[in-house]
């Protein structure tokens, strides 16, 4: 059995953990903030939905491609270059997001300069998303590759939740531009950490295939392995409908009467859940029937999502959504494994993008859905409706994807 210490003790690997830190920590914050900022700007749960598409639209269409250039690149390198161009991005939103830029191009200008930002952050995400996930497996022997995935599950987790509580408070103690300069930070810092890993062999089986000869492979490995296609699915569907998040600030504004530091910790609260689960799963694995327990975590997440929406009190709406985190932990944890250990060290790259399309599609247009449903339905029912869907999809897949019922590794 790997201890921590064994498995830690790779250079490679500590180098990654600790730039996947500290990449998504600034990557939490600067979202966090962007959103903040917008609905304080506009008063407008739809300018929060138009956020999330502005990102999804790039990195969905570009990742098709993103997955055939990663698997036919230095992972380590490919990923150095698509973190600077994120820093570069975040630089100029801290400008864009300062008194001057506002005074100068008003609040419209404003607000299309950080969609236009913010659409060229997708475009390096379709790169840097997958890479990350596609590297792992060239760090770590095999038989350490579960382990190396629920650390790098825990880490990315973790980081989640420190983001929006560290962002909640550096912006009501020095303001959004002030917040902004502390990501940029954490991002030179995750960039060193990536120049610090050694360049990693490329493992495509065929250097000389075409591009779409190579993104049509992807596509059609995932769509022949059912549990993997399945497993995809159903996180796909429940987060596109389960996305309460989205709409934190119209729900601490308006509904819970709290400020952002409080609202940080409310958007901290889901990935809290994560943690503490992946955590007591470093520890005790599932070892049966976990493909059962997969449906029935998201099951679970769709009502913790109806209760977060009919909360008129804080530490409900935080409880709701600390477990809404714990049983998405659980899910994670699964799809992550299905994924690293159904799909050859060749093709990880171009799986690892059709994984991103299906969680930005989640997570951006899923932003972008609850804000159109809230413009449509008025907040509540909208995120009531989204949890009854999640219930919904989980349904259809325990009848018609079997294979991923009574999944066991």
């Amino acid at each position: 059995m790997l201890t921590k210490s064994d498995l830690l003790s790779n250079p490679n690997l500590k180098y990654f953990l600790s730039a996947r830190f500290l990449f998504i920590l600034a990557m939490q914050m600067v979202s966090f903030a962007l959103a903040w900022y917008l609905y304080d700007l506009t008063q407008s749960a739809l300018a929060l939905g138009w956020l999330g598409l502005s990102e999804v639209i790039p990195a969905v269409s570009m990742a098709l491609y993103a997955g055939h250039v990663i698997d036919k690149s230095d992972k380590r390198n490919l990923l150095f270059k698509g973190m600077i161009a994120y820093l570069f991005a975040v630089v100029l939103l801290c400008f864009v997001t300062s008194s001057y830029s506002e005074k100068t191009f008003g609040t419209t200008g404003v607000q299309l300069l950080i969609y236009f930002l913010i659409f060229c952050t997708g475009i390096f995400r379709a790169f840097t998303g997958p890479t990350f996930h596609a590297i792992i497996a060239q760090l770590v022997k095999k038989d350490e590759l579960p382990k190396a995935i629920r650390w790098s599950s825990t880490v990315w987790t973790a980081a989640a939740v420190t983001g929006p509580v560290l962002a909640g408070l550096l912006i009501s103690l020095i303001g959004t531009t002030n917040m902004f300069l502390v990501s940029i930070v954490l991002l030179v810092a995750a960039v060193l950490f990536v120049y610090k890993i050694s360049n990693q062999p490329i493992l495509h089986n065929d250097l000389l295939q075409g591009t779409w000869d190579s993104m049509k492979e992807g596509i059609r490995f995932v769509w022949k392995t059912k549990q993997v296609l399945s497993a995809l699915s159903v996180d796909m569907f429940a987060v596109l409908f389960g996305g309460a998040t989205a709409l934190l600030p119209v729900f601490a504004t308006e509904i819970l009467h709290v400020d952002a530091t409080y609202t940080g910790i409310l958007k901290a609260a889901q990935g809290v859940g994560t943690v503490l689960v992946l955590s007591v799963m470093t520890k005790f694995p599932l070892v049966k029937k976990q493909g059962s327990i997969m449906l029935q975590s998201v099951a679970l997440f769709g009502i913790c999502i109806i209760v977060f929406a009919l909360s008129k009190n804080f530490w409900l709406s935080f409880a709701a959504l600390f477990f809404a985190g714990v049983f998405d932990g659980l899910s994670v944890v699964v799809r992550s494994t299905i994924i690293q250990l159904y799909v050859p060290d060749e093709m990880r790259g171009r799986v690892s993008s059709v994984n991103s399309m299906f969680i930005n599609s989640s997570n951006e247009l899923g932003q972008f859905e609850s804000g159109l449903a809230a413009k449509v339905m008025t907040t509540v029912p909208s995120v009531v409706f989204g949890g009854c869907m999640t219930i919904l999809v989980v349904t259809i897949a325990w009848i018609k994807a079997p294979k991923l019922r009574k999944l066991e590794y």
